[in-house]
Parts: C-alpha cells; structure tokens; sequence
C-alpha cells in the first residue's frame, strides 16, 4: 500500500491567481501620548479617555455609585450648615451611612479589580460580603436615628 499524500505537496492543474497580500491596519505600539508642554485641560481630557476606554463596565458602575454617595453626603453636610442640624441624631446616621456605604463600595472595588488580575477573592464572594457589611451598616445606622 502506497504512503497517502498531503494536500501541502500535490499541484493542482488549474492556473493560480496572485493572492493579494493581507492587509493589516497599523495599530499605534501603545497609549496616546502628551506634549510635555500640554495644558492642564488636555491633560484631564486624556486621562478620562485613558480611564473610559480601559477601565471595566462594573468598575465604571462602582465609581458612579461613588460619586452619587459623594453627592449626598455633601448635600448633607450642607444642609446641615445651613439649616441647622437639630436632629442631630439623624445626621450622623445619614452622613455616617454614606460615608460607610462608600467605604464598602471602596474595598468592593479593590477586591473585583484585584480578581480580574487574578488574584484575591471572586466576584461572588466579594459582592456577598459588600450585602453583608451593608445590611450591618444600615441596621446600626437605622438605630442610632433614635
């Protein structure tokens, strides 16, 4: 029995076609840069396209989750300054939640873009203790209000 041949090594009786060459986009070796002279505006401009085209849907969440609990522990602050605080009880558990939700949406932060690397712990794991020590929170701070 004859040895079986490879595609590779017969010829084919029809005539062949020069194949054009593959074209391939030139892609840029790497980030976009800045003058060294550039102003303070390019400068932010770049680093929030930088930060929007690399950073992951859920990081962007939690950093907007963030702001909005900057917002309202700044509102209430301010209300506060300017309204007078006389349930005083009441503001410190205000502002105390948000400044604690924001501490825990902090370290849930850490600990998902931690597991993207590869290490620490999984995004279940994470989340679940984000609920646990939100609900702990929220119980003392519903309490404290009095």
């Amino acid at each position: 029995m004859a040895p079986k041949r490879h595609a590779a090594s017969t010829t084919s009786a029809a005539p062949s076609t020069p194949t054009p060459a593959p074209t391939t986009p030139k892609l840029s070796s790497g980030p976009a840069t800045l003058k060294t002279n550039a102003s303070a505006a390019e400068i932010a401009g770049h680093v929030w396209q930088q930060y929007a085209s690399t950073t992951p849907q859920r990081t962007l969440l939690l950093d907007a989750f963030m702001a909005f609990l900057v917002l309202v522990g700044g509102l209430q602050f301010v209300y506060c300054v300017l309204a007078g605080n006389y349930p005083f009880n009441a503001f410190l558990s205000g502002f105390s939640a948000a400044v604690g939700q924001f501490v825990l949406t902090a370290s849930l932060r850490m600990q998902t873009s931690d597991s993207e690397q590869g290490t620490g712990t999984s995004h279940e794991r994470a989340f679940a203790d984000y609920i646990f020590g939100s609900l702990i929170l929220h119980f003392f701070c519903v309490n404290f209000i009095n």
